[in-house]
């Protein structure tokens, strides 16, 4: 059994057990977080695909780590001006654990 759930503005194929990285969520380690946007439920030769989201359905999860993602270095260079720019960004995300698939 495996769901798609949307989160973050992207969508993820999830299934009880999964860990996956998401977008960052307001949410403590360890605490359970509920995704209501599923966009579809599929168990064996059955599916139930929403329009847009399936109607009672959700998912629940826990929060494993919040932490931040490698650092990306930006550097911008026009030549014969002396311009040059550095900055980095390591972007915030949020690790959780798929526990329940209900609908």
């Amino acid at each position: 059994m495996y769901a798609i759930i949307k989160t973050g503005g992207k969508q993820y194929k999830v299934s009880e057990g999964d860990e996956i990285i998401i977008e960052k969520l307001e949410a403590e380690e360890n605490s359970a977080v509920t995704f209501e946007e599923v966009l579809a439920i599929f168990d064996g030769d059955s599916a139930k695909i929403g329009t847009p989201v399936v109607e009672g359905a959700k998912v629940t999860a826990t929060v494993v780590k919040n932490g931040k993602g490698p650092k990306l270095r930006i550097f911008k260079y026009k030549h014969k001006t002396n311009y040059r720019r550095r900055q980095g960004h390591r972007q915030p995300f949020t690790k959780v654990k798929i526990d329940k698939i209900e609908g």
